[in-house]
Parts: C-alpha cells; sequence; structure tokens
C-alpha cells in the first residue's frame, strides 16, 4: 500500500519505493486457500490490465505471421494463463480473420482454468517448473508471469518454453521503473475494486525484471537471437524464434 500522501493524489512515482533490487513478496493469487470469489474479482481484474495493455494483440500477430509462414492451423500454447482472457481474446481475432486457430493453457489453479474453459480453449492443469508440458506447439506465450519465479526458475522455464516452441516464443511481463509502480497503482484503482489485484500489482511490480535482466536471462537459458523490447505500458517483451 502506497503511503497516505500518495493515495491523496501527490506524485506517485515519487512514493515508490526503491527499485534497483528485485524484491519478491508472495502474491495472494498464488495462495490455494484464496477464496474463490476473491480470486475469480482478480482474475477479471487482469482481465482488464491485459485489455488495456494490448497483450493479446500482440500474441495474435505473433499467430497470423505463423500462419502466414507456412499456413493451416496454429496451435497455440498459454502458459500460466489465468482465467484464459489472452486466449479468448486471441481465438475473437482469429475468427474474424479467417485464421485457424487450436487454443491451449496451462495453470496450477482449478479456479483460473475453469474461466479458461469456458470457451474454445482447451485447458491444461500442471506446475509448469515440475510437470511435462502437453506437447510442442507452433506459438507459445507467457503473460505477467515471469516476475513470480526466482531467477534460476526463471532461466529454468525460458528453456522449457523454448523446448515447447516449434515457430516462436512470446513473454510479456511487467518492468521494474518507477513509472511502472506508478501505473500499477494508478491503473488498479481505476480498473478495480480487487483488493486482491491492487497488492499483488504493486508486489509484481517490485518482483519484475528489468530489460537487462531479462536479456541476461535469456543467454543464461540458451535463447540465441531473442529480442527484448520495452513494451506499453511499462512492459517487457521478450521474442524468440526458432531457427
Amino acid at each position: 500500500m502506497l503511503p497516505r500522501e500518495a493515495r491523496a493524489g501527490v506524485d506517485v512515482g515519487a512514493a515508490a519505493p526503491g527499485l534497483s533490487v528485485r524484491v519478491r513478496q508472495a502474491e495472494l493469487m498464488d495462495d490455494p486457500a484464496l477464496a474463490p470469489d476473491r480470486h475469480e474479482r482478480a482474475l477479471a481484474a487482469l482481465a482488464r490490465v491485459n485489455r488495456v495493455s494490448g497483450a493479446a494483440g500482440r500474441l495474435f500477430e505473433e499467430v497470423a505471421r505463423v500462419h502466414e509462414l507456412r499456413g493451416g492451423p496454429v496451435r497455440v500454447l498459454d502458459v500460466a494463463c489465468g482465467g484464459g482472457d489472452v486466449l479468448h481474446a486471441v481465438g475473437r481475432s482469429a475468427r474474424r480473420r479467417g485464421v485457424p486457430v487450436e487454443l491451449h493453457g496451462c495453470d496450477l489453479s482449478p479456479v483460473a482454468l475453469r474461466a479458461a474453459g469456458r470457451g474454445r480453449v482447451v485447458t491444461h492443469r500442471l506446475d509448469v517448473l515440475r510437470d511435462p508440458l502437453p506437447g510442442r506447439f507452433d506459438v507459445v506465450s507467457c503473460n505477467l508471469f515471469l516476475h513470480h519465479l526466482e531467477r534460476d526458475d526463471a532461466v529454468a522455464l525460458l528453456r522449457r518454453l523454448s523446448d515447447a516452441a516449434v515457430e516462436s516464443l512470446l513473454v510479456q511481463d511487467l518492468r521494474r521503473t518507477r513509472r511502472g509502480y506508478a501505473l500499477a497503482w494508478l491503473g488498479l484503482h481505476t480498473l478495480t475494486r480487487s483488493d486482491v489485484a491492487r497488492t499483488d500489482g504493486l508486489r509484481s511490480v517490485r518482483a519484475a525484471f528489468t530489460l537487462a535482466e531479462a536479456g541476461r536471462l535469456c543467454v543464461d537459458a540458451g535463447l540465441v537471437g531473442a529480442e527484448v523490447t520495452r513494451g506499453w505500458p511499462q512492459r517487457l517483451l521478450l521474442r524468440w524464434r526458432a531457427a
């Protein structure tokens, strides 16, 4: 929670904690004891954040590129898919554009997977660091999950995701910046009343990687040719394409 002066409307960025070093705190949504109704409200808040940030649009651009490259249905896996809102949005865009897709999402939370499975999405319940991924896919996506992990686990996850990607991998996440912290506070206090989302959102920024740190993750994971760039709003975009 921000100090009182920040809540009162003073420069939110100035009230941000020190962000020079990653600080990971347990996030409320990761607690299996979290009440389902609070979890569902937080998932709805994340869906709004993803919609505003254009996460699904960036993923669909990659899906459309792969379809144009080689034709045929494009198999997509979204890792740690949450409520599946990104996949659902990609599916709607694909139907409008006439791009055949097969959409899969995996997550550990049964609450999240119930929401994800309401559309044309095949769901898989698994721990992405320990359980085998459900095969190989043309496009593998991971959105707003990398910051949950310790550095070594983040490297291991990137290796697993690249092994599962036939054509390309797209990772989207937060950036650990003062502006990102301010935008998270303002956005979550505008888009939702979910206490879980508001708490986790600020913790997520403090746990996020910088662009330079993400670049070093790619090197350690062996993602030759990976590109790490800025995205709006204060997003980290990691793109890797198979040779």
